[in-house]
């Protein structure tokens, strides 16, 4: 059989290098993406892959990059598109302290950006794919009952609506789409106090993912594949 294939977005380090390896051990193509050139884990990874990894690179928040990329892979399809770039900010930070310029870095980066990839590689993905977005528990605005965190918060809420309404928008498709909380990870961006380690939850937001395969609509689905409340 054909191996499947993946196109993961943001893959340099954390959570995306995680997640490129956790597909590559379970023996599937990856396509995935880093801001820098060269010299990343990702590919020193790429280089001992066997020719499983491919590696291009993309700033998200750059639209002809963007186009540069769709073009580089115009004619290849993928079996998976997860979009796992994003950013973090401080945390104590209230939405009356923030700079519009971080506010629009932040907004850019987790909820703009990531839908206009959406946008873009859709007519990559097979009928039967997948069409995944990281996002958090912190874009829950149902669960928002302690405060904090609030410029990342509104980005992720953010997230989840675009998502909703580009899975409005695309009512019937045969595609599965999932917005995905992994967990708070112990990660550079996550900082040392996370719950999670990152080899704990990575391989059950795999297996989530996997498991979602062939349903339609979306989901707002915790790395345990349980639903996450809008």
């Amino acid at each position: 059989m054909e191996k499947k294939t993946a196109l993961i977005i943001g893959a340099s380090r954390g959570l995306g290098l995680a997640l490129v390896k956790e597909y590559l051990k379970r023996d599937w193509r990856v396509v995935a993406t880093t801001r820098q050139k060269s010299g990343t884990a990702l590919h020193e990874l790429a280089e001992r892959s066997s020719g499983q990894l491919e590696v291009e690179t993309i700033d998200i928040t750059d639209t002809q990059q963007i186009a540069s990329l769709r073009q580089r892979l115009q004619d290849r399809k993928f079996d998976l598109l997860f979009v796992n770039a994003g950013v973090a900010n401080d945390r104590y930070e209230t939405i009356g302290e923030v700079s519009t310029e971080e506010f629009q870095r932040v907004m850019v980066t987790n909820a703009l950006s990531p839908l206009r990839i959406v946008e873009s590689f859709q007519a990559n993905i097979a009928a039967n794919g997948t069409i995944g977005v990281m996002s958090s528990g912190q874009g829950s605005v149902a669960d928002n009952e302690r405060g904090g965190f609030e410029v990342y918060r509104a980005s992720k809420a953010a997230l989840n609506t675009l998502m909703r309404s580009f899975a409005a928008r695309h009512a019937g498709d045969s595609r599965s789409l999932l917005l995905i909380a992994p967990g708070w990870v112990r990660t550079d961006m996550g900082g040392p106090e996370g719950r999670y380690s990152i080899e704990e939850s990575i391989p059950r937001v795999v297996d989530t993912i996997l498991a979602q395969a062939g349903k339609t609509g979306l989901q707002y689905l915790d790395q345990f594949g349980k639903v996450v409340r809008w």
